[in-house]
């Protein structure tokens, strides 16, 4: 069983100093139809204008991650982190019982684009954590986070895992399933085939019951986010 979620037909917010896009439910854009998969909750293409941001704001009880396309954020929070984040790295941001933060466009020349990606946690009102990693450009699949944490990937508080996924044009790659899983990908760039569809930048896929996934790059490279979340 597959779901396909097309650039095209995602929510859109426009506010003068931030354009996006809304995968899922989110502020003003409301589908009933589309109210997360699993426990993924968020994905948000969000562009910020130089020298602009979210001001300080509160979050509770969810697993918040920002994966940086271009720029510099500028990250503030109340746990006492104050962090800049590049291009190509990922946060985990645990709000557990709460956290305040604040995220800007270090930049006041370069517009910043990133995904904002929210995962509702299997505990609640734990302990605020912040972790911040770059896992390089290596082709393939690579695990950037996990329920344990483990071989240096960023822990998170649910039953799910985050991959980033590069192939090299015409690369094919079969990604590791289990039928009891469900799973989302995200294409960021590229042209992306699998089970007999063709995805484009910005387009997501639902997959449930899956025995097995092949999936082939098109004329460029391909970059993708891979989520294995509890089904």
């Amino acid at each position: 069983m597959f779901e396909i979620i097309r650039a095209n037909e995602r929510g859109a917010a426009h506010f003068g100093w931030l354009k996006s896009k809304h995968t899922f439910s989110f502020g003003n854009y409301y589908n009933p139809e589309q109210m997360g998969f699993s426990a993924l909750r968020v994905i948000n293409d969000d562009e910020v204008a130089p020298g602009a941001g979210f001001q300080t704001h509160s979050h509770q009880n969810m697993e918040i991650i920002s994966y940086v396309l271009s720029g510099t954020i500028a990250h503030k929070d109340s746990a006492g982190n104050e962090k800049t984040l590049p291009a190509g790295e990922f946060q985990l941001m645990s709000a557990g019982r709460g956290i305040s933060h604040s995220e800007f466009n270090a930049s006041h020349s370069d517009k910043l684009k990133f995904l904002q990606i929210w995962i509702q946690p299997n505990q609640q009102n734990g302990e605020p954590g912040y972790q911040q990693k770059d896992f390089g450009e290596a082709v393939g699949l690579t695990p950037v986070i996990t329920p344990d944490g483990r071989d240096g990937t960023l822990q998170i508080k649910q039953n799910a895992s985050l991959s980033q996924l590069i192939l090299l044009p015409q690369q094919q790659l079969a990604l590791p399933v289990q039928p009891g899983k469900a799973y989302y990908l995200h294409l960021i760039n590229g042209e992306l085939q699998l089970l007999s569809q063709t995805l484009l930048p910005g387009d997501g896929i639902k997959m449930l019951q899956l025995a097995e996934l092949e999936v082939k790059a098109g004329s460029d490279h391909v970059r993708a986010l891979f989520f294995e979340l509890p089904a």
